[in-house]
């Protein structure tokens, strides 16, 4: 279990320390609430019995556990997002997935209870697909790979590819680490996801908001096609050697 903490009428004191109360500092004992029990203990008030609190008191930073949910999928997905530092300009378009892809594979492995949630946690835009649910990590994956002579469609396609291999291996792989895969995700409210709050949000990210139809097209009949032969391909390669 995390550090006892205890609270004052200004803050927590965490292993003799005084910190003041944040959205930041409950989300992280929220991540380490869930990791140690499981996503579907987590309520307001087993979070404000851990941080030495009243529930009440978390109200002023979350408001409620819906939106709980929400900042600790944001503060996962919030590290796959690519500093321009990381990638060099000789760099690869395969070094920065390979880069991606261990950065989602360590999330899991971290956190394996937190995994599900953000797998099937319903995204920011209706055809964004998890576990790539952030608007600021698929318009680092558009601009990364187009940069780098991917054309617009090729670049949508790699997009479906790669997410569907990264949320089928990783939810395996929670599992096997214990974690509960059949968390149901929260619908947003249709005012959520009305044209107008969708636009807003996008409008900040050129790629996303430029192929923002073409990524809602629905493949999935072709995608999956491919990737049974892909795969049959692969076993046939195995079987040669």
């Amino acid at each position: 279990m995390a550090p006892a903490i205890r609270t004052d009428p200004d803050g927590v004191d965490v292993a003799g320390r005084r910190l003041p109360l944040s959205r930041e500092l409950i989300i992280s004992a929220a991540v380490l609430f869930v990791d140690d029990n499981g996503l579907p203990a987590l309520t307001m008030r087993g979070l404000g019995k851990e941080l030495g609190v009243e529930a009440m008191s978390l109200y002023r930073y979350v408001n409620g556990r819906e939106d709980l949910l929400e900042g600790i999928v944001e503060s996962m997905v919030s590290e796959l997002h690519l500093d321009p530092t990381t990638m060099e300009p000789l760099n690869g378009w395969q070094v920065y997935l390979q880069w991606l892809a261990h950065g989602v594979r360590r999330i899991a492995q971290e956190h394996p209870a937190v995994f599900p949630l953000i797998a099937t946690r319903h995204p920011a835009a209706p055809w964004l697909r998890p576990p790539l649910r952030s608007l600021k990590v698929v318009e680092d994956f558009l601009s990364e790979l187009i940069s780098r002579g991917f054309t617009d469609e090729s670049a949508i396609a790699a997009y479906r590819a790669f997410s569907s291999f990264l949320l089928g291996h990783l939810l395996l792989e929670a599992a096997a680490r214990g974690a509960k895969t059949d968390v149901i995700a929260d619908m947003p409210s249709p005012e959520d996801l009305s044209p107008a709050n969708l636009e807003s949000s996008i409008a900040t990210f050129p790629h996303v908001s430029r192929l923002g139809a073409r990524l809602s097209e629905d493949h999935s009949d072709s995608e999956f096609e491919a990737a049974l032969e892909n795969m049959l391909d692969r076993l046939d390669r195995t079987l040669a050697h």
